[in-house]
This record gives structure tokens, C-alpha cells and sequence, in this order.
């Protein structure tokens, strides 16, 4: 045997840090109509029928509703896809977002 000894490190276990997420939000207004606020969700946020409806009604009741939780990268592409989608139909849909 050796008489020399190995030192080992202790390992250092890093976990890895979650993004930051953010919250995407539509906001009311007089004009655009629900069918398309549905469409939106079903489209951008793959929601069900039933849960784009109520995020809808959220929507139209609150003032403003939460289509979805994303890391900012993914949140900022779907309030772009959702503005893009809006001035193609000429609707005044604004979305958003803000840290959860």
C-alpha cells in the first residue's frame, strides 16, 4: 500500500436556479371580441375551450386575466405572437407581462 493518502474535495452540489417566470396578462377592452380573446388562448396558451372561456370572462369582469406562466423568453414571444395576431385582425387586444 501507499503511503501516500488521496484528498478528495467535497463535492459541491449546485442546484441549478429556476428562471425567474413571469406572468403573461390580457387586458379588457371595448372592442376586441370574446370569440377572438377564446381563439387567442386556445391558440397562443393551449388552453381548453372551457379554460380559454374562463380566463375570458376573468378578462372581461376583471379588467385583466392570466393566459399563462413562462420563464421570460417564452413569455415575451407570446405577448408578441398575441399583439402580432390582434393588429393582423385589427383588434386593440393588449397583453402583457410582469414578474409572478
Amino acid at each position: 500500500m501507499s503511503a501516500t493518502a488521496t484528498k478528495t474535495r467535497p463535492s459541491s452540489k449546485v442546484a441549478p436556479r429556476t428562471p425567474p417566470l413571469y406572468k403573461v396578462l390580457l387586458l379588457n377592452d371595448d372592442y376586441t371580441p370574446m370569440d377572438f380573446v377564446v381563439e387567442v388562448l386556445m391558440r397562443y396558451f393551449r388552453k381548453s375551450q372551457a379554460e380559454a372561456v374562463r380566463i375570458m370572462l376573468q378578462v372581461h369582469h376583471a379588467g385583466v386575466g392570466v393566459a399563462g406562466v413562462y420563464p421570460f423568453e417564452i413569455a415575451e414571444t407570446k405577448v408578441n405572437q398575441v399583439r402580432a395576431a390582434a393588429q393582423r385582425e385589427g383588434h386593440p387586444l393588449q397583453c402583457t407581462l410582469e414578474p409572478e
